[in-house]
């Protein structure tokens, strides 16, 4: 049974991604920010396919928050095997990076960026003292390298947070951690909701090779595939997972 530590794991992708690795045999420790009396559903069905999975009430922008997650992970699991950096936020309101407020920028690196890389080193230093540890997976988006100039705080943070992935693959590949990066492209969720009319359409005018947003299910294929080794000899990856959305034609 692999032992996997999923963050932002109750909704969306993260859902998609435990719940498929919950079906799969793995023993899921899922990490949200909601209280685990907000989650009763999400609950049923994690522990109806993995009953010795269990829930983290956790934000990862907090030390403390980080410290419970790899206390418990490792104290409830003995050893973690996979790591997998969901967690996100998007920002509140959509605003032209001419007019951004420092508070909004401080939001996203704070959560998607900083808590992410400091969960990530908490959760290696674990592994290598444990003598465990197979892959960590960051889940990043096409906005690490797509201008979107009304969301340009997300796309900051996203960029970094692939760099970070590259620094974790070269710093962790000599303990035989192999790390990589999914890159969702326009995935259906409720962070996309409001916006999913706009992307439907563009996606009729062309936008996509494959013509149709992505799904969680989508995401969770690719995590899948990783988690359980089938790509051994390759680590600082970057897999796209956007409907083909990255290729550039004449």
């Amino acid at each position: 049974m692999k032992n996997v530590i999923v963050t932002g794991a109750s909704r969306g992708i993260g859902r998609g991604i435990s719940l498929d690795l919950a079906k799969k045999g793995c023993r899921i420790a899922a990490v949200g920010v909601r209280p685990e009396s907000d989650v009763g559903e999400y609950l049923s069905e994690l522990r109806a396919l993995s009953p010795d999975s269990f829930y983290v009430s956790a934000d990862i922008s907090d030390e403390d928050a980080r410290e419970k997650i790899v206390s418990e992970a490792f104290g409830r699991m003995g050893k973690v095997d996979i790591l997998v950096n969901n967690a996100g936020i998007a920002p509140k309101v959509r605003e032209d990076i001419l007019h951004m407020k420092r508070e909004s920028m401080d939001r996203l690196i704070e959560t998607n960026l900083k808590g992410t890389f400091f969960l990530t080193q908490k959760v290696a230093n674990g592994m290598i003292g444990a003598g465990c540890g197979e892959a960590i997976i960051f889940i990043t988006s096409m906005s690490a390298y797509v201008s979107s100039t009304s969301r340009g705080e997300y796309c900051v943070s996203k960029a970094g947070l692939s760099m970070t992935a590259t620094l974790f693959a070269d710093r962790l590949a000599e303990y035989g951690i192999n790390v990589y990066e999914i890159r969702p492209g326009i995935i259906e969720t409720d962070m996309t909701a409001v916006v999913k009319d706009k992307y439907i359409e563009k996606i009729n005018n062309g936008l996509l090779p494959i013509k149709r947003m992505g799904k969680p299910e989508d995401i969770a294929a690719a995590v899948s595939a990783l988690a359980f080794g089938a790509l051994p000899y390759s680590t600082g990856e970057v897999i796209n997972i956007d409907g083909g959305f990255h290729i550039r034609s004449l």
